[in-house]
């Protein structure tokens, strides 16, 4: 904790605002507007709350590990209840699957609160029950930590603007400690997990973080975030092992009977 004080501190002293100079908030409310970003999804947990998530693969979505929990056990919700809706706007989705299983950072402590101990390990992987295969759902590439005072943008479903993303295309990297960052970025309840984009000279958005937080800092809310790097590649070594390891499927068979004039009823099996 003392970690993230000191970073907020730090952030307090600069000589602009958090926040100041941002762009605001754009919703995401027509098919042009929210084209591109259609691999950004609401997560829904059990019917009682959501978080946001990024496609990172066909058949992988990148979340805040802290969003399995449920808030007032601390338990781990039942991953069967776990929807993605990859595209949600306006009651509908590009695509709508269940989750397969999910993967929480190995180090991550979900007592822990907002701590830097938490947050820079706040990440989880959720492989869908089928991959969205769509040339309209393209999941993002990933990219290394930004630089401190790096621009960034965000894409994001929150309390109060859950039925359709939004969009804040200019904030920044305000201060980096190990895996956490502190944003300027504009966040709310449902934020969690969140992709944080870099735009590369090639035009192409990268996601370089994963909303963990809300802090407050001169009465203005900064965003506390994972920095993916390390913390990713140990979630897809883990979540590889775990794909490896599960038994093939027996190979699928139907029956087909031919009724000849013999009334012989040969059966054939056919894969």
């Amino acid at each position: 904790m003392r970690i993230l004080l000191h970073i907020l501190a730090f952030v307090a002293a600069l000589g602009q605002p958090a926040g100041a100079g941002e762009s605001t908030l754009k919703t995401l409310l027509t098919g042009n507007d929210a084209r591109g970003w259609e691999a950004v999804g609401r997560i829904d947990m059990a019917g009682r709350a959501f978080c946001t998530g990024a496609l990172i693969a066909p058949d992988l979505v990148l979340t805040a590990a802290h969003c399995l929990y449920d808030a007032k056990t601390g338990r781990r919700i039942d991953t069967g209840s776990i929807r993605f809706l990859a595209g949600w706007r306006n009651g509908r989705a590009n695509a709508t699957r269940g989750i397969r299983r999910a993967v929480v950072h190995p180090e991550f402590d979900y007592t822990l609160g907002t701590r830097t101990a938490r947050v820079g390990r706040d990440l989880a992987l959720l492989q869908l029950d089928q991959p969205i295969r769509s040339t309209s759902v393209v999941p993002f590439q990933t990219a290394g930590r930004p630089r401190k005072g790096e621009e960034v943008g965000l894409v994001s479903y929150a309390q109060g603007r859950s039925e359709s993303p939004s969009l804040q295309d200019l904030c920044h990297v305000l201060a980096r400690q190990g895996s956490t960052l502190v944003l300027s970025c504009a966040v709310d309840f449902g934020s969690s997990g969140a992709p944080v984009f870099v735009m590369g000279e090639d035009g192409v958005a990268r996601i370089v973080s994963v909303i963990s937080a809300k802090a407050e800092v001169r009465g203005r809310q900064v965003a506390l975030g994972v920095s993916l790097e390390k913390p990713l590649a140990e979630l897809r070594r883990i979540m590889a092992r775990l794909i490896e390891a599960e038994p093939a499927s027996p190979p699928r068979v139907r029956v087909l009977s031919l009724q000849g004039g013999s009334g012989s009823g040969a059966k054939f099996l056919r894969p």
